[in-house]
């Protein structure tokens, strides 16, 4: 049966570099007190919330026609990061914090980016295909546009359920309950709120919704396979965020030595092969983070997990 070593990183901590979901959390809520302050201002200049829309949230949002997304290609990028509701804010949030954490520690968090990515890509290309496909968007389609991290929240709880739809929650609960039964919830819950809301743009979410599922469920199974689909934006976003780093040089050649010590194995792209009681995945990542930060970086348990993975490769 086949196993993954959960990543040891904290729930939320902002000093942790590899604590993906807290970052995503930060980027997402400072564009809203961004925008949400930017409204109050127009409000208080005696400008309509109309006005802010036009001037200033639909430079961020998905515009569903085409037309117009030529002139602004960037909001693929910026709707999957921009929230203008509390209550649209509050819920993506809360679920991406949760299935986010679950995913980080279950498949290591350099699943987390490109999944996020990748849920929001996909989920704009539903939403622009549903738009034009479904007779009843017709009428609001000129002027219709899609904002916020549905598409990207969905693909983190579709995925990490594809790994470990059995993984219990709420222990405390007899023997906690699955996964999958929070994953369904979540999914009735997303849903219906669209179903029932009276935003009559609120339908057009649900090609949306489908396309980051998707994403979710076809990312994590080839990830399953040894295939990591990620890893190109991984390497593109560290050489990004390392590019004046004076130590990276250093940190690199400590990572060689170490891989070269538990053998040039070390490294592929099948996580659930072991080197000898530690799982390959437990080891690439230590491996990235002597990359990133140095050796001495190393927690105690780390530099345990890493000791023993040499002995029993010398053994």
């Amino acid at each position: 049966m086949r196993t993954v070593e959960k990543e040891r990183i904290p729930s939320l901590s902002l000093g942790e570099e590899r604590n993906i979901v807290t970052q995503l959390l930060v980027v997402n809520l400072t564009l809203f007190i961004l925008l949400l302050f930017t409204r109050v201002i127009y409000n208080m200049e005696g400008y309509s919330t109309a006005q802010f829309n036009e001037d200033v949230l639909a430079w961020a949002s998905l515009p569903a026609n085409p037309a117009r997304l030529l002139t602004r290609p960037w909001t693929l990028l910026t709707s999957m990061f921009s929230h203008v509701s509390v209550w649209q804010v509050f819920s993506n949030m809360v679920w991406l914090w949760g299935f986010g954490t679950l995913l980080q520690n279950v498949a290591g968090h350099q699943r987390i980016l490109p999944l996020y990515i990748y849920g929001g890509l996909c989920g704009a290309i539903f939403y622009i295909m549903g738009m034009h496909a479904i007779p009843a968007f017709e009428p609001i389609l000129p002027q219709a546009s899609m904002i916020g991290a549905a598409a990207s929240v969905m693909a983190l709880a579709i995925g990490v359920t594809t790994v470990a739809p059995n993984y219990r929650l709420f222990p405390m609960l007899g023997r906690g309950i699955p996964l999958w039964i929070i994953t369904t919830i979540f999914v009735a819950l997303h849903i219906s709120s669209h179903i029932f809301s009276t935003n009559d743009d609120a339908q057009t979410y649900f090609p949306a919704l489908l396309g980051g599922g998707l994403t979710g469920f076809l990312y994590m199974m080839q990830w399953k396979k040894g295939k990591d689909w990620g890893a190109g934006l991984n390497r593109l976003t560290y050489k990004a965020t390392h590019l004046f780093h004076p130590a990276e040089q250093q940190h690199k050649e400590a990572a060689a030595l170490v891989r070269k010590r538990l053998g040039n194995s070390i490294g592929g792209n099948n996580p659930y092969r072991r080197v000898g009681a530690v799982p390959e995945q437990r080891l690439n990542e230590i491996l990235d983070k002597i990359h990133e930060q140095g050796i001495h970086a190393l927690t105690p348990e780390e530099q345990e997990t890493l000791l023993r993975a040499s002995k029993q490769q010398d053994s």
